[in-house]
């Protein structure tokens, strides 16, 4: 087995007032546990609260598509070279990243159908922004070319990524 090591959490703080568990992965991120975001990863995170307050950490050599066992080959991290930068150009409801395998969006939820769904909604909404296309050429694109991973199943809400590879649409 080839080790792919990634970050498994990483997240601001939600709006909502209160102590959060960063278990369950969010709108703001949390335990997102998705191996496809490793070295070259951009993880852009919708900010809720002033100062954002990041968190990092749950460190992974290597993982299989939704963690089923409930662990991955977890790993310390002695050393994570991240760049933090604030985007006023980007409006997010829910996080997006940029990977070298082509853009990725998340979708959340109790009910993986549901999780599915937001996911596939937030890639069709990406490809109608960065190709001007109506919600109807976006879909018919997405099934053609857009991937719906599970990306985790073990903290209490189901996490499902839904990647557009680099080059799909020209």
């Amino acid at each position: 087995m080839a080790l792919n090591p990634f970050i498994g959490l990483m997240g601001v703080a939600p709006a909502e007032p209160g102590v959060h568990s960063t278990s369950p992965p969010r709108y703001c991120g949390g335990n997102i546990d998705c191996k496809e975001l490793g070295r070259g990863s951009t993880l852009f995170l919708p900010i809720s609260v002033e100062g954002a307050l990041f968190s990092i950490g749950d460190g992974h050599a290597a993982q299989g598509d939704g963690e089923v066992s409930g662990t991955a080959i977890e790993c310390p991290m002695d050393l994570v070279d991240i760049t933090l930068t604030v985007r006023d150009d980007i409006k997010l409801s829910m996080p997006r990243a940029k990977t070298p395998a082509g853009w990725i969006a998340f979708g959340f939820n109790e009910d993986l159908n549901l999780a599915a769904a937001e996911a596939l909604k937030g890639i069709v909404e990406w490809i109608q922004e960065m190709y001007k296309l109506g919600k109807a050429e976006a879909l018919a694109l997405s099934s053609a070319v857009v991937d719906l991973r599970v990306t985790q199943i073990v903290n209490g809400v189901k996490g499902v990524h839904a990647i557009l590879p680099h080059g799909a649409i020209r």
